[in-house]
């Protein structure tokens, strides 16, 4: 079974974490499976930033991002090359690292 490491991040996931799972689902319903609430404030529907990772090794293995999530990337704070929407990138046979960046832009968040 291939594995996601997640790099630590302070508030999110402080030691990091090394999950198995299946492959055919998203980053995002695996991470929140295993306790590490990233946030998803569209509820994994492709229509904000706020799921937003980095994926430093294994990036070449998923599929290609639609252009609906590639126009939502263009709003993501911290942009990469190897940025994707956890919601929308599926996990495939290969191990992937993923960092979850520092900040998110969180309109209904912020807004409070």
């Amino acid at each position: 079974m291939p594995k996601i490491t997640v790099l630590p991040h302070p508030d999110i996931c402080p030691d990091g974490a090394i999950i198995e799972s299946a492959s055919g689902e998203s980053i995002c319903r695996i991470l929140l499976n295993h306790h590490i609430e990233i946030e998803h404030a569209c509820e994994l529907s492709c229509a904000c930033t706020t799921c937003h990772v980095i994926i430093r090794e294994g990036y070449a293995s998923l599929e290609e991002a639609s252009d609906a999530e590639e126009d939502l990337l263009d709003r993501a704070w911290g942009l990469s090359t190897t940025s994707r929407l956890a919601c929308q990138a599926k996990l495939a046979a290969i191990d992937l690292v993923v960092e979850i960046p520092r900040y998110t832009i969180n309109h209904a968040k912020e807004s409070h």
